[in-house]
């Protein structure tokens, strides 16, 4: 589709010079993403799936974490998947990790990633930046094995704060091409009521960031 390659192509110019770097600039304002992870409780040999993985960083924690997981990740930027192959190279974790270029609203995991359905599947801090996020929320249901669960943090609304810093905050954000999403928590609950799922959703950090899971119940 000529919009997924749009898209894709606005990632590698806003990634260009960025990708080799990104780590290190949004370690201090990419808040919850280690909690996340420590809540995935991933089953033995389980398979995660994180989609939007950029750099490959938070693959990579799961890894070191969950010793024994069956890991993959898919982003739309070359440039990411990239910088994504090189760092997973360096964790000696390149052989436990698979990589591949796909849209997060219409790729298909078996024909992309030899994996029908994932126990966990990632989204952090993307959400903001897909254009049709709920689609991207709607398309991973599916994908999601018997008692698996969706985890999401991303940025919140920054409620807790005052205005002048929600306001400057949107704002600077905007310049990468992110939006925070106000009806996160009606999607989730939306999406949870129409595939029998279970949804919560919560603030972090005075509503810096929100986090939240969409689980299967067990078979």
């Amino acid at each position: 589709m000529q919009e997924d390659h749009d898209h894709g192509d606005l990632m590698d110019r806003v990634y260009r010079h960025q990708a080799a770097i990104y780590d290190l600039t949004r370690k201090y304002y990419l808040l919850g993403r280690d909690r996340l992870i420590a809540d995935l409780d991933v089953p033995a040999e389980g398979t995660v799936l994180e989609i939007a993985c950029g750099t490959g960083r938070n693959l990579i924690k799961i890894g070191d974490r969950y010793q024994d997981a069956q890991l993959f990740g898919i982003d739309i930027s070359r440039k990411m998947l990239r910088q994504a192959s090189k760092n997973s190279y360096r964790a000696a974790m390149n052989w436990r990790i698979r990589f591949a270029k796909a849209d997060a609203c219409s790729f298909d995991p078996q024909m992309t990633l030899k994996q029908p359905q994932f126990d966990r599947i990632v989204f952090s801090y993307c959400l903001s930046m897909i254009p049709d996020w709920e689609a991207a929320l709607e398309h991973a249901v599916p994908m999601l094995a018997p008692g698996g669960r969706i985890h999401m943090v991303d940025f919140g609304l920054q409620s807790g704060f005052p205005g002048a810093f929600g306001g400057l905050m949107r704002w600077w954000l905007s310049k990468f091409h992110v939006t925070p999403r106000p009806d996160m928590a009606a999607a989730f609950a939306r999406i949870a009521a129409a595939h029998g799922l279970v949804a919560e959703v919560q603030p972090l950090y005075r509503d810096y960031a929100v986090i939240g899971t969409l689980a299967r119940p067990a078979a």
